[in-house]
Formats: C-alpha cells, sequence, structure tokens
C-alpha cells in the first residue's frame, strides 16, 4: 500500500529551472585582510631594520 502510494506521488513532483538566471552577489571587504598583511610585513622588517620607521 505504502509502495503504491510513493509511486503515485512521484508523478507530481515537477522540476522547473527559474525563467531569470541565478544571481549570486559577492561584495567581499577584503581590505582587513591586506591591512593585516602588511601590518606583519612592517613589523618584520622593523625587527630587521630597528630605528628606520
Amino acid at each position: 500500500m505504502c509502495a503504491a502510494m510513493a509511486v503515485l506521488l512521484a508523478g507530481c513532483i515537477t522540476v522547473k529551472a527559474p525563467e531569470k538566471p541565478i544571481e549570486i552577489n559577492l561584495n567581499v571587504n577584503i581590505r582587513q585582510e591586506v591591512v593585516v598583511s602588511l601590518r606583519k610585513d612592517v613589523q618584520n622588517l622593523d625587527q630587521q631594520y630597528p630605528g628606520v620607521f
């Protein structure tokens, strides 16, 4: 009985592609990573050449 119900319900499910293309907005702020990277580079240079900065 359950198998027959599953077969009947399986025909009711349809998958349709959307009319408009899917748009994914990836406005990611990478400024923080760049600032952290530059700070580490400056700290390394300051340790190598003390008194320059």
